[in-house]
C-alpha cells in the first residue's frame, strides 16, 4: 500500500499566471478562487494571473498561495487521491492545516493576510535580509550565527531546506557578516534571498505577538489526518498545541528536512507537492532518494502526477 503525504508551497513560490490552466479547464478549481475573492473583497484571478505588483508582496502572496492550493487540492480530491500526512513549508502549513480540517478556508484565508501583514510590519523594508547557505555543516551554520549574533545582532538559521542548504536571516549588516565567515568556514556559496524580511527569527516576535491575538478569533480544531509541524518537525497533537505553535512558527527556523524525514519514517513513500513551483520537490529529492515525488500546478504536471499516482 503506498503512503501518501501532500506537501504544500511556501511563500516564494508564487509565479504571475499560477494555477491559470486549471481554473480555465475545472470547475472545482473556479469554485475555490470565486471563494477567496468573495472572502477576501479581492479579484484572486487578477492578483494570481496578471502581472502586477501585489503578488510579491507578502499580505497579498499568502491568501494567493493558499487559493491556488487548495484550489489544486479540491481538483485532487475530485480525482479520489486523498493523504495519509500532509505538512507545508512556511506559509505552506496553512494549506496543511486547511486540508486536516484544522482550520476552514474563509477563516485560513483571513488569518494567512493578516500574517503576511504582521510579518511585513514587523521589520521596517531594508532593515532584514536572508541567504541560502549551500554545502556546510548545520552545527558549524548554527555556531557562526551564534558567534557573529553575539557581536554584530540577529542572525539564525531561519530554514533548514534540505542537506546542505540552510538558509539564515536576521538583521542585513549580521547576515553580511555571517555569510562572509560562513564561506571561510567552508560554504560553497551563500547566495542572498530576494526577501522581503528576516522571516522565522526572533524580529518577528512583534508579528508572532499580533498573530497570537487574531488567532484567538478563529476557530480551530484537533486535526483529523496528521500534521508536521515546521517548528518541532512532529505530528501536531491537538487544537492547543496548535494554537501554540502557530505563533511560535514564524519566528522559530523551519525545519523542512527533519519534517520531511519523519514522514518517510512514518512510512510516507510518496510525496505530491501541491501549489506554484517545485522547490519541495527538489529538497525531498535531496534529503531522500528513493521515495517517489511529483508535483502539481499546471495539466501537464496533473496528468504526470495521475500516471504516476493513480
Amino acid at each position: 500500500m503506498m503512503k501518501i503525504a501532500f506537501v504544500y508551497s511556501g511563500q516564494g513560490a508564487q509565479y504571475a499566471g499560477m494555477g491559470k490552466e486549471l481554473y480555465e479547464h475545472y470547475d472545482s478549481v473556479k469554485e475555490v478562487f470565486q471563494q477567496a475573492s468573495e472572502i477576501l473583497q479581492l479579484d484572486m484571478q487578477a492578483l494570481c494571473f496578471e502581472e502586477n505588483d501585489l503578488l510579491n508582496q507578502t499580505t497579498y502572496t499568502q491568501p494567493a498561495i493558499l487559493t491556488v492550493s487548495m484550489a489544486i487540492d479540491a481538483l485532487l480530491k475530485e480525482k479520489g487521491l486523498q493523504p495519509d500526512v500532509v505538512a507545508g513549508l512556511s506559509l505552506g502549513e496553512y494549506s496543511a492545516f486547511v486540508k486536516a480540517g484544522v482550520l476552514s478556508f474563509p477563516e485560513a484565508l483571513r488569518l494567512v493576510k493578516k500574517r503576511g501583514k504582521f510579518m511585513t510590519e514587523a521589520v521596517p523594508l531594508g532593515e532584514g535580509s536572508m541567504a541560502a547557505v549551500m554545502g556546510l555543516e548545520r552545527l558549524v551554520i548554527e555556531q557562526v550565527c551564534q558567534e557573529v549574533a553575539a557581536e554584530y545582532g540577529i542572525v539564525s538559521p531561519a530554514n533548514y531546506n534540505m542537506p546542505g542548504q540552510i538558509a539564515i536571516a536576521g538583521l542585513k549588516e549580521p547576515v553580511e557578516i555571517a555569510s562572509e565567515r560562513l564561506v571561510e568556514a567552508g560554504a560553497k556559496r551563500v547566495v542572498p534571498l530576494a526577501v522581503s524580511g528576516p522571516f522565522h527569527t526572533s524580529l518577528l516576535e512583534p508579528a508572532a505577538r499580533q498573530l497570537k491575538e487574531e488567532i484567538k478569533t478563529v476557530t480551530i480544531a484537533d486535526p483529523m489526518i496528521p500534521v508536521i509541524s515546521n517548528t518541532t518537525a512532529q505530528p501536531f497533537e491537538d487544537a492547543e498545541s496548535i494554537q501554540e505553535l502557530m505563533v511560535k512558527q514564524v519566528m522559530s527556523p523551519v525545519y523542512w528536512e527533519d519534517s520531511v524525514q519523519k514522514m518517510i519514517e512514518m512510512g510516507v513513500d510518496t510525496f505530491i507537492e501541491i501549489g506554484p513551483g517545485k522547490a519541495l520537490s527538489s529538497f525531498i529529492k535531496k534529503i531522500d532518494k528513493t521515495v517517489k515525488i511529483v508535483n502539481v500546478e499546471n495539466i501537464k504536471s496533473l496528468e504526470k502526477m495521475l500516471q504516476k499516482i493513480v
